[in-house]
């Protein structure tokens, strides 16, 4: 800060001190981020045209009497969750500053949120009706679950009270294979988790290692419309909507409503509720077969006693066999007996035109016949002779002019060009394949470490160190040592065997611990296997 005494025309010597104006900006500066160091601010958004080229959002908040300007960096912007609107009302937290080469200050935000449920209530209607506009929630485009699913995936969280519900009300109704894609289902990441279980399900091959799930189940317990906000996010309706497994959506109890229940293909009042709608009773089923089974049994044993009284029934109106013979014995009999005198008489008439038909045969006549067929025989074979020897002339004047165009250094130049070509075509083909080979190698290798990724078995997890504490006396397994007593016997199950021990009996009774909440790892592993056994 530069100050120096100040002398004015006309005017006695003061003892103020005088400030440059950078000087006094930057003094105005520090006063206003020592004083007002982090704030919340409550007001409406106003001048918002969007995300800046920079990355920036630039907008102001203002409520009926005054504003002030914001301004969201491109790295906090990428991070919060919700978006500014124009008009919505939003609580703004950040650090207040000045911008001194317009004499403004500005709020820095760091976070972002709507102002209570009535905006967040007024910004899902907004979206709720933008994504109906697109077709997003037709029935139309909506399809009919499988009947008796394979195998069922499950888009939930891995630790919560849900994929408990969903596995034991499916082992109650109808054993199905089921596969978990673990996510987050509250908080900053947990829409992003959504739409990569969905779509990692769909893009499953038929025929892969990992099945690819008959239908999907995207499930979550109740809570407050801030904690199911994710399943309200426009690319979780939108990955929902574009599944081409079919899909159902359990999120909340039966009186909450999210968006993804409007493109999913079905919604479950609850998540227990969502596998009693993926599968059958099995004992209904099978109490089905067999009532039908036992229906069809008795509806061919009806048909074939009506079919026998029916065929017992034309039999008696059918004549007897000596009826039906009758007439044609005796047409055969008359017949018969006329047939010796029809052959007589028959012989006679042949008799009469063969002696007619020799009366008019002559030696001289055959020998005449025989002359001319011998003459009409000559002159065909001499007619046949000429035609031989003009057609081969044609022919040899045909296949002399081809002949003489011929050359055996032009058909060796042929046939060298085309052995070439085929040790070409080989070359490629060699390469051609050695590069598939290679291209399904790192495939496989891909697949062999997403396999390795998967192993989250009990007996993966105690290969890594761990140990499971069971009572020597019953087997039951101890998950606090509150219920451990002193000096009772334990049994400590490794990844390689069990060794016998007992508590000690000097130590005091332990403290239970305080519960809190941490935040699950990324890299931490679950205890739910996403590849069960078939």
């Amino acid at each position: 800060m530069d100050s120096a005494p100040g002398f004015f025309a006309g005017a006695p010597a003061s003892n103020v001190t005088e400030y440059s104006v950078s000087g006094l900006a930057a003094a105005l500066k520090r006063t206003v981020e020592d004083n007002y160091g982090y704030v919340r601010v409550r007001g409406e958004v106003s001048g918002f045209k969007g995300v800046h080229s920079s990355g920036h959002c630039y907008f102001t908040l203002k409520d009926d009497k005054a504003r002030i300007e914001a301004v969201i960096w491109r790295t906090t912007l990428q991070r919060i969750r919700f978006r500014p609107q124009e008009g919505l009302e939003v609580i703004a937290s950040g650090k207040l500053t000045t911008f001194p080469a317009s004499s403004k200050y500005q709020l820095v935000i760091d976070a972002l949120e709507p102002a209570g449920a009535g905006a967040l209530m007024a910004l899902l209607d907004e979206r709720r009706r933008k994504l109906a506009a697109e077709g997003l929630f037709d029935a139309a485009r909506k399809r009919p679950l499988p009947f008796l699913p394979r195998v069922i995936g499950v888009v939930t969280s891995p630790t919560g009270a849900v994929i408990r519900d969903i596995l034991h009300r499916l082992a109650d109704r109808c054993p199905t294979r089921v596969v978990v894609w673990p996510v987050r289902v509250q908080g900053e990441t947990a829409a992003a988790e959504v739409v990569a279980a969905i779509a990692g399900f769909n893009a499953l091959p038929d025929d892969g290692q990992l099945p690819r799930p008959d239908v999907l189940i995207v499930a979550r317990g109740g809570g407050s419309l801030e904690d199911l906000w994710p399943f309200n996010e426009e690319i979780v309706v939108r990955a929902a909507a574009a599944s081409r497994i079919p899909l159902i959506s359990a999120v909340g109890h039966e009186t909450d409503t999210t968006l993804i229940d409007h493109a999913a293909d079905l919604r479950a009042p609850t998540p227990t509720g969502a596998a009693e709608l993926a599968v059958p009773v099995r004992a209904e089923l099978a109490a089905r077969l067999s009532s039908t089974a036992s229906r069809g049994l008795g509806a061919m044993v009806r048909s074939l006693d009506l079919r026998r009284r029916e065929l017992a029934a034309a039999s008696r109106a059918l004549p007897s066999a000596g009826d039906l013979l009758g007439i044609p014995r005796r047409t055969l009999d008359e017949l018969g007996a006329r047939l010796g005198r029809s052959l007589g008489a028959s012989t006679l008439a042949h008799r009469g035109r063969l002696d007619r038909a020799a009366a008019g045969l002559s030696p001289s006549g055959l020998v005449r016949l025989v002359d001319q067929a011998r003459a009409r025989l000559e002159a065909a074979a001499a007619r046949k002779r000429q035609a031989l020897s003009v057609h081969a002339e044609r022919k040899r004047a045909a296949f002399s002019v081809p002949a003489a165009r011929l050359r055996v250094e032009a058909i060796g130049e042929r046939i060298a060009g085309a052995r070439q070509r085929v040790r070409d075509a080989e070359g490629r083909a060699t390469r051609a394949l050695r590069q598939s080979l290679n291209t399904a190698w790192q495939k496989l290798e891909a697949l062999d470490k997403l396999l390795d990724a998967f192993a989250l078995s009990k007996e993966s997890i105690l290969a890594r160190g761990f140990a499971l504490v069971h009572r020597a006396a019953d087997g039951e397994l101890i998950r606090s040592a509150m219920a451990v007593p002193p000096g009772g016997a334990l049994e400590l199950e490794f990844a390689d065997g069990r060794v016998a021990a007992v508590a000690g009996t000097g130590a005091a009774a332990p403290k239970r611990p305080r519960r809190r909440t941490v935040a699950p790892s990324p890299d931490q592993g679950s205890l739910f296997d996403p590849t069960p056994d078939p």
